[in-house]
This record gives C-alpha cells, structure tokens and sequence, in this order.
C-alpha cells in the first residue's frame, strides 16, 4: 500500500547499522558501539537535511535535523568520554570556576 511520492529512501540502512551499532555496544564494545550509535544518527540528520524524509517526515525538516544532530553529537562524545580520563578532565575543566 504504496503512494505515490512515499519512499523510504536510505533509512533501511541506517536501520541496519544502527542495529549493527547496537550489537556491537552490546556484545564487543560500549564505546565503540555507542560512537557507531551516533554516527548514524548524525547520518540520518545529514539525510533528513538533505531533503530525504519519506513517511518519516511527520515534523518539520528542520525539528528533525536539530534534534538528530544533537542527540547524535552528545552520544559520540560521551562514548568518547568513556574510560578517556584526560579528555573527560578537560572537559570538566572548561566548567570550572
């Protein structure tokens, strides 16, 4: 029960490597896992600027880039933080008084 004009374009795979991503933080590496995790995410953010939507374009474009943008940065850079102590101290340090 396809329109016409309704594809999914690439989102079945960014479906597939974020399940991948999954996987892997679950079975080998929680940092690596978590850092494939957000790349995706940004990717679809990239995608969805892009002009690609499909029957997921149920906001507007640019609520769906700000928000994948975002919660695909944050998830890389606290998968980066994990077991990084010095990045993790610099960090800090930018809020300290």
């Amino acid at each position: 029960m396809n329109r016409s004009g309704e594809t999914w374009g690439p989102y079945p795979l960014i479906l597939a490597g974020a399940v991948v991503a999954v996987a892997t933080a679950l079975l080998a590496d929680l940092r690596w896992g978590g850092f494939a995790l957000g790349g995706m995410i940004m990717i679809a953010a990239a995608l969805r600027f892009a002009g690609y939507g499909g029957a997921l374009a149920v906001r507007s474009r640019k609520t769906d880039v700000i928000t994948l943008g975002v919660f695909g940065f944050v998830l890389v850079l606290t998968s980066m933080l994990l077991g990084n102590n010095a990045l993790k101290a610099f960090i800090m340090s930018l809020f300290a008084r």
